[in-house]
């Protein structure tokens, strides 16, 4: 089986700042990616309704990085469990687990990359269009190419690899609108 990808809101990073939020159907499990900062709540809870998706249906969510940006919404989905670089977050109960390889889902799994900050993880989705990464690693398909706000520009540039290698169809960056492989920035 596969999953679908739904952008909700296609981020922004100029004089306001947005996160690319992401919804994923696999398996009738509801997945929610990065639901950070964004203009009005409407902007995730409207499309997400569209989809026939109700907030308390959301089963996981997935913080690419902990900047506010990117997880500032969270508690619109109160009974979700909650996935970052090293645990799984429920109610009360804090699971330890590295992310990389985690699977979220039947069509989806966790990939550590690091960069951006030494805790950023990818979303990587199986669809039937091929492989979709929800991730930090661009900003948007424009750029940068040199994240200004990276912790390790070096090891940003090998998780860039090691993704690439992976031949994702399409790549969703944190702040910026869904693009094609070949239209990777530099």
């Amino acid at each position: 089986m596969t999953a679908e990808v739904h952008v909700l809101c296609a981020g922004y990073a100029h004089e306001r700042v947005a996160s690319t939020v992401v919804a994923i159907l696999d398996e009738g499990r509801a997945i929610v990616v990065d639901p950070g900062m964004v203009s009005d709540r409407s902007t995730i809870l409207d499309p997400l309704a569209a989809l026939g998706v109700d907030p308390a249906d959301v089963g996981d969510v997935v913080f690419s990085h902990h900047h506010p940006d990117h997880t500032l919404n969270a508690a619109l989905f109160e009974r979700a469990r909650f996935h970052d670089h090293w645990a799984i977050y429920e109610r009360d109960t804090w699971t330890d687990r590295q992310a990389d390889g985690f699977q979220v889902s039947g069509s989806v799994r966790l990939m550590a990359t690091p960069g951006h900050s030494a805790q950023d993880v990818t979303t990587l989705v199986e669809t039937s269009d091929g492989l979709v990464a929800c991730t930090h690693l661009w900003w948007s398909e424009q750029g940068p190419v040199q994240d200004p706000r990276a912790e390790d520009q070096v090891a940003l540039e090998l998780s860039r690899s090691r993704l690439l290698e992976l031949g994702p169809s399409l790549i969703v960056p944190d702040h910026g609108a869904p693009f094609g492989a070949d239209a990777v920035p530099g």
